[in-house]
């Protein structure tokens, strides 16, 4: 009875591990059903796309710089400020170049005047070669005439001004004697010893005196005035003279006189040119002084400050377009088999957590290791073989972003559909 008790009891623990060893029979088909089934789903959803985290948000990003330097008057921007194409961000102390720019107004106009005086002689030279030289002889004559004149009149002037001058230093010791002696008087007054009328008559004599070496002063500036205006009547007779010597010289040289007067007119007008040139320069430079944005965008990098002396070419902003952004993302060369120009693609950006719909525009020409600042050398006998990345511009659909969220630098996470 025993035994056979106990072969029912091994019976049925034998009858327990089979249904055990069922049980986790059927878990673990069950489970490898789940893995096959999430491997196969995964397949399925990710047959036609490609995929990569090496991708970041790109845009448009213009370093503005001075093209001329001088001092900081005004910085009408702020950091992270959006402004439009146009707007004045800096303006610079415009005085420098506005005294650049009359002076080459003043250059051009004295340049003009030359040349037409050039162009003048011509016809001048012409006829003065004509009259011959018994004409030039009498102008010349004439001429040295004026200049003896014009010296005798400047003698003159110089005698009128060593007078002038002998009259000022009489009536300034005139005046310093009438001071003192209204000083020495003064006290005298003060304590009564000498009579009111004859202080107030010492005072009365000495403004008198002032009175007297200012007029004197004033002769003397006349005077000197005088000197100037016949020293330079002097030198325009010299030049007339001058003048007059190369015409009785141009009346004898004929033909080749005239060649030289045409060249100097061919001068004159290049002086002409060149001083337009500079004037126009200058005038470029003067509007130079008002640094505008030449996009629109958000003011980034700010390194200008209102005093602040800058150089040309120095920059001063960074203006970065939030209207025109795009993706640039580093696929794999051997993820890019099927990939083509305006293929659908979806952007994933990590820091909005929002997908954006998006296309292929382009696929770069070369690696981003050949753009490095050191490319590979693989001609070492050294070469492992490095799956490399190809930049993809991936730009994005119209009117998805119109707060302007997007910003260069952020984290995406491109899928292209090539399907």
């Amino acid at each position: 009875m025993e035994s056979n008790v106990e072969q029912a009891d091994a019976a049925a623990d034998r009858d327990t591990a089979r249904g055990r060893l069922a049980g986790r029979g059927r878990w673990l088909a069950l489970v490898a059903v789940v893995i096959v089934a999430g491997v196969l789903i995964y397949l399925w959803r990710t047959a036609g796309r490609v995929s990569t985290d090496d991708a970041q948000v790109d845009g448009h990003i213009t370093q503005v710089a001075a093209r001329v330097g001088g001092t900081v008057t005004k910085v009408n921007v702020k950091e992270n400020q959006y402004v439009e194409a146009g707007v004045v961000l800096v303006e610079l102390d415009p005085r420098d170049y506005q005294v650049a720019v009359d002076r080459a107004r003043a250059e051009l106009a004295d340049a003009q005047a030359n040349a037409s005086g050039a162009a003048t002689g011509i016809p001048l030279t012409q006829v003065s070669s004509a009259t011959g030289v018994q004409t030039a002889t009498g102008g010349l004559e004439e001429a040295q005439a004026g200049v003896a004149v014009a010296d005798r009149q400047v003698e003159a002037a110089r005698a009128q001004l060593v007078a002038a001058q002998a009259r000022q230093r009489e009536k300034e010791a005139t005046a310093v004697k009438a001071t003192r002696d209204v000083e020495r008087l003064k006290g005298l007054a003060a304590k009564q010893e000498i009579a009111q009328q004859q202080y107030d008559a010492a005072v009365s004599a000495a403004d008198s005196a002032r009175a007297a070496a200012d007029a004197a002063k004033s002769d003397v500036s006349a005077a000197e005035s005088a000197v100037g205006v016949a020293e330079q009547r002097a030198r325009q007779a010299r030049g007339g003279a001058a003048q007059a010597q190369a015409a009785l010289q141009a009346s004898r040289t004929g033909p080749e006189q005239l060649r030289v007067t045409k060249a100097r007119a061919d001068v004159a007008n290049a002086r002409v040119q060149q001083m337009t040139s500079a004037l126009a320069q200058a005038e470029l430079n003067l509007e130079r002084t008002k640094i505008t944005a030449p996009t629109a965008g958000v003011v980034s990098r700010k390194t200008v400050e209102m005093g602040q002396v800058i150089q040309p070419g120095q920059p001063l902003f960074a203006l970065v377009s939030l209207d025109d952004v795009w993706v640039t993302a580093n696929y794999k060369e051997t993820q890019l088999k099927r990939v083509q120009p305006g293929q659908r693609a979806k952007v994933k950006v990590d820091g909005l957590d929002h997908e954006f719909d998006a296309h292929v525009d382009s696929i770069a020409a070369a690696t981003g290791a050949r753009f490095s600042l050191l490319p590979p050398e693989n001609a070492t006998g050294n070469y492992v073989k490095v799956v490399q990345r190809v930049p993809v511009k991936i730009v994005f659909e119209p009117g998805q972003d119109p707060d302007h969220r997007l910003r260069p630098g952020m984290s995406v996470a491109p899928t292209i559909y090539t399907k």
